[in-house]
């Protein structure tokens, strides 16, 4: 009895070591890392030496989170900002030269308003963030979208700081 119960932790213990922290940072262009625990895809491409050596390649994953992967949005707003359609751009260039590569775009909202109406805001902002994409030539049939609400902050904290960077749309690879 004593024998299972310690299993018992144990693969407790190894379960809650795989658990993965939310990011809690992000920078004013909003081209902060993902925190999104979606699985990534492991297509790598050389870095610019083009020795091929694995600690040169970046993942899929990793260029589009370095061209930017996320988009910030004002409050109470789905409305794209200048800012927002020049990662965008960058985005749809960067699906246009991965044509196999299909994104979902995550929805996310601050901790104000009720559940509901973050739910319907972050769909509104995974919409308008998938539209643009649309609209510059990328197939819809590659594109999902999601909305978090208010359940995934990428900032903790009850001020404006972390509220910005909770207002966001983030495309991840599927």
């Amino acid at each position: 009895m004593i024998v299972r119960i310690i299993t018992l932790f144990a693969a407790l213990g190894l379960l809650a070591a795989c658990e993965t922290a939310p990011n809690t940072s992000g920078d004013a262009d909003g081209t902060g890392a993902s925190s999104s625990t979606a699985s990534s895809s492991t297509a790598s491409s050389s870095a610019d030496s083009g020795s091929g050596s694995s600690s040169e390649q970046m993942t899929i994953s990793d260029e589009l989170i370095q061209i930017g992967d996320r988009v910030l949005f004002g409050f109470d707003s789905y409305e794209l900002t200048s800012d927002a359609k020049s990662i965008l751009d960058n985005q749809a260039s960067f699906l246009a030269s991965n044509p196999s590569v299909r994104i979902t775009i995550e929805g996310h909202c601050d901790e104000r308003g009720t559940r509901e109406y973050n739910l319907a805001l972050g769909e509104s902002r995974a919409s308008a963030t998938r539209d643009y994409l649309v609209a510059q030539g990328v197939n819809p049939a590659r594109i999902k979208i999601i909305s978090y609400g208010k359940e995934r902050p990428a900032v903790i904290g009850s001020n404006e700081d972390a509220w910005r960077f909770n207002r966001r749309a983030v495309s991840v690879i599927n």
